[in-house]
């Protein structure tokens, strides 16, 4: 449970919830979004329950197909590529706060068509390129720089896009 950092769990008793009422409102939980146990583990801790009764709930959804950690793998990477334009530094991180394998991760990134990677990162390359304020070549270059890899992108594919958006515009 150190994962949880700061994260403290509803004390007052008010809101939690049973074992049997648990499970209904999971399913409904975990039918609206893809969900990971990370989620469903937090989710439940909050309402009370937490160790040996936590995992079997868990492994009740897991049996139910209501949780699959690849399925969830899969849909977060395409859904944080697609809508917030992250990388796939940033999306890995996310992932293993998760608590996501390796493995699973490495699936999940698959889903991402490398052409479409490298158009979004030329994209907002570009935008951020032109809603900078900067006279000089290279604090503008650093300013852009920094903005992607805090998007997660990979350095030397930064590093191409900033210079082709450079040599386009000579």
């Amino acid at each position: 449970m150190s994962s949880w950092g700061k994260y403290k769990p509803n004390e007052s008793g008010k809101n939690s919830w049973s074992q049997e009422e648990a499970f209904e409102k999971l399913t409904t939980f975990c039918a609206y979004q893809e969900r990971c146990p990370w989620e469903i583990r937090r989710k439940l801790y909050d309402k009370g329950i937490s160790d040996e009764p936590a995992e079997r709930l868990i492994a009740e959804l897991i049996a139910a197909e209501f949780v699959n950690e690849e399925r969830y793998a899969r849909a977060f990477a395409r859904g944080k590529f697609r809508l917030k334009k992250w990388g796939r530094n940033r999306i890995r991180m996310e992932l293993k706060m998760r608590e996501v394998s390796e493995e699973l991760i490495r699936k999940g990134l698959s889903e991402i068509d490398p052409e479409e990677y490298y158009d979004t990162l030329l994209t907002q390359a570009e935008k951020k390129w032109e809603n900078t304020h900067e006279s000089d070549t290279y604090k503008k270059k650093f300013k852009v720089t920094q903005y992607l890899m805090n998007k997660g992108f990979e350095m030397d594919l930064i590093k191409d896009a900033i210079e082709s958006l450079i040599s386009d515009q000579s």
